[in-house]
């Protein structure tokens, strides 16, 4: 009965008696538990539901909180597993002094429930207290209305404590399981065993570099095709294969090999600082290899967010660049007609007509092969077509003030991404001689790269010779009423405002009212609302890649801290003994430096060189977004990078600060 009533003291003591490991994954949880917390009081207050434009930000709110959660557990039971590792000397000692499992149970059992209410109390009082503040910021980053109130919800309550409450208990469960598997008289000397030298050491080093290598080819050989999100999860699982083989066995190989140069290993500087990491290098890979990961995952999240932001204004005029556009019946309106309309109500509403714009158009779902363009079908995925249209030379001129004559079988064309490259282009069999490929053609944007969905514009002489393209279409289609076919074609009215926001929208609201008035209207875009659509998402994103940032930030201190806490205590008999035979205070200081320093370095070079080689994956994963800005995007890396490395230097001069002490105490 005695030992029952001292377990909860002891639960206590060893939380406090270890605060030097304890603390950090204190904080680590509450950390933690204030962001799931926050991810879900803003998904379940049903005013994001109601909010103009939230759906998008909604969406990513919610998968964001389903990888948070899977993030959280996975390196929440790392941090768990190094904490039980960390103290089974302590625990082997609690046994051979007359405690059974039994009772050691009970009393990880009470530091866990102990741990569980201080991260909950913490994290759920910090949420409470900054939650709104980040409710505001997103609503500002989302472009909605920032004078909307925030209320808690009681499911944000629940669901937080729910999650953190099973996942205390899986690392609990863990616990047992280390308790279970091993023996009272291994707990007590486990810190003592060293680590044998890795077997096939040298071809493991080799495949270590073949898989890097396939990894970082992928990634730069990737196109914007159908293979593209495939090709990402392809090229970040080899990189992470590499990663984790470089790190347990080609650094191993390297250390074996200044091992043998006896006149650089057999000096002071260099022999605790070698033989220290080769005795355990295949021990802190997995370290290494974590820290490796996240680096580069801070560094590309906060690069892909931030450049989205910042350059959002050239992807939703992209793809959407008018503020109102109207689709009506071939013929149906004259342009000299819209244009007297869009300028009576722009003056209404004291804004101006920047452009207005009405031509034929005939648009067809290609598949394409070099300079030959076929229908699509149905087994033709969407990432592998392109938009193919017929436009007539009187068009052309209106919508670029260029003046172009075109002789007999001549054609232009305009893609919207790279260039044609072609003297000749085919359409079912028929083909028109290229005269020159056109720089600029609004409303067809120039993304000059690759992209999802392509645009190809023919410009031919008049209505007649793009209906001999239609007619063959028509023909391999089975189409029974040519003349109606032909009929069928569309036209587009579209009108871009500029002035106030406030004037803008008003003015296109009424454009858009007397469009649906006309004869023949069939459909329309609100360009002003779409474009809101997409702030609001990528809005969320943003938010989203601030919160994830930090998080993968929060998870690589945490592991760097553990990493060199572990290794100040192993370390820590060593450096008495090299005190003993005389080493000096500058000396033990100089070598601490430098395996800190080696050890921090190789994960940081590691990030960078794979953020160089993903920055071609991500160059084309934006333009799947209609994001073509490459030169903002590698500005946002290198500046990231760079304030990334600064951040990290500091966490290494207080890393080795902490190992310094350890070792010396």
């Amino acid at each position: 009965m005695k030992k029952w009533k001292i377990l909860p003291g002891m639960a206590l003591k060893g939380v406090t008696s270890n605060g030097t490991v304890y603390y950090p994954y204190l904080v680590a949880c509450i950390f933690a538990a204030f962001t799931y917390f926050v991810f879900s009081s803003i998904i379940n207050n049903d005013l994001i539901r109601t909010l103009p434009h939230a759906a998008y930000a909604w969406i990513f709110l919610e998968i964001g909180r389903w990888l948070l959660g899977v993030i959280l557990l996975i390196f929440l039971s790392y941090a768990n597993s190094f904490l039980i590792k960390h103290r089974k000397k302590e625990i082997g000692l609690y046994s051979l002094l007359g405690l059974e499992k039994k009772h050691i149970g009970v009393m990880l059992f009470l530091e866990t429930v102990f741990l569980y209410v201080i991260a909950m109390a913490g994290g759920i009082l910090l949420g409470m207290v900054l939650a709104k503040l980040l409710f505001l910021l997103l609503l500002r980053l989302s472009n909605m209305p920032i004078e909307a109130e925030f209320v808690f919800m009681p499911k944000a309550f629940k669901s937080t404590l729910i999650y953190f409450a099973i996942l205390f208990l899986f690392n609990y469960a863990c616990q047992l399981w280390e308790l279970r598997k091993i023996q009272p008289i291994e707990l007590f000397s486990s810190g003592r065993k060293g680590e044998k030298e890795p077997r096939l050491l040298w071809l493991w080093s080799i495949l270590g570099v073949a898989a890097l290598c396939a990894g970082y080819s992928i990634a730069v050989r990737a196109k914007v095709d159908s293979m593209i999100f495939s090709n990402f999860f392809l090229a970040v699982f080899w990189v992470i294969v590499g990663t984790n083989l470089l790190f347990t066995f080609g650094i191993v190989a390297f250390l074996k090999l200044l091992r043998r140069k006896k006149g650089t290993y057999y000096k002071a500087k260099n022999f605790i600082t070698v033989s220290g990491m080769y005795y355990r290098m295949k021990k802190s890979a997995a370290s290494l290899v974590n820290i490796c990961i996240f680096s580069t995952m801070v560094i590309i999240t906060l690069t892909c967010t931030i450049s989205l932001y910042i350059g959002i204004e050239d992807v939703v005029r992209f793809a959407y660049p008018y503020d109102y556009v109207a689709d009506f019946d071939m013929g149906s309106l004259e342009y000299e007609k819209v244009q007297a309309q869009a300028e009576e109500i722009a003056q209404r509403y004291d804004a101006r007509v920047k452009r207005v714009d009405v031509f034929d158009f005939r648009k067809f779902s290609c598949a394409k092969e070099e300079n030959r363009f076929m229908p699509a079908t149905d087994n033709v995925p969407f990432s592998d077509r392109y938009s193919l249209h017929f436009l007539t030379l009187k068009d052309y001129e209106r919508l670029t003030g260029e003046t172009e004559i075109l002789s007999e079988n001549q054609v232009m064309i305009y893609t919207t991404g790279p260039e044609f490259g072609y003297d000749t282009v085919e359409f079912l069999g028929l083909s028109g001689v290229v005269k020159r490929e056109a720089e600029e053609l609004f409303p067809f944007p120039r993304a000059d790269k690759e992209s999802m969905n392509t645009e190809y514009v023919v410009i031919v002489n008049d209505r007649a010779e793009r209906d001999v393209f239609v007619k063959a279409y028509a023909e391999w289609a089975g189409v029974e009423d040519l003349e109606a076919f032909l009929k069928a074609g569309g036209q587009k009215a579209g009108v871009y405002f500029g002035g106030s926001e406030e004037a803008v929208e008003r003015a296109a609201a009424d454009f858009a009212i007397w469009c649906q008035g006309q004869q023949g209207f069939s459909a329309c875009k609100d360009g002003i609302a779409l474009r809101a659509d997409q702030r609001s998402m990528y809005g969320g994103l943003l938010f989203i890649g601030i919160i994830f940032g930090l998080i993968f930030f929060m998870c690589l201190i945490i592991i760097m801290y553990y990493k060199q806490v572990s290794e100040g205590f192993e370390d820590r008999g060593s450096f008495e003994i090299m005190q003993k035979v005389g080493m000096s205070d500058k000396e033990i200081k100089g070598t601490v430096h430098r395996q800190i320093l080696l050890v921090f370095a190789l994960p940081l070079a590691g990030a960078m060189a794979h953020t160089a080689a993903g920055m071609f994956m991500v160059d084309r994963l934006m333009a799947v977004l209609a994001f073509f800005n490459t030169r903002l995007v590698l500005t946002s890396a290198l500046c990231i990078s760079l304030g990334f490395a600064l951040v990290y230097g500091i966490s290494y001069l207080m890393t080795a600060k902490t190992y310094y002490k350890i070792v010396k105490m």
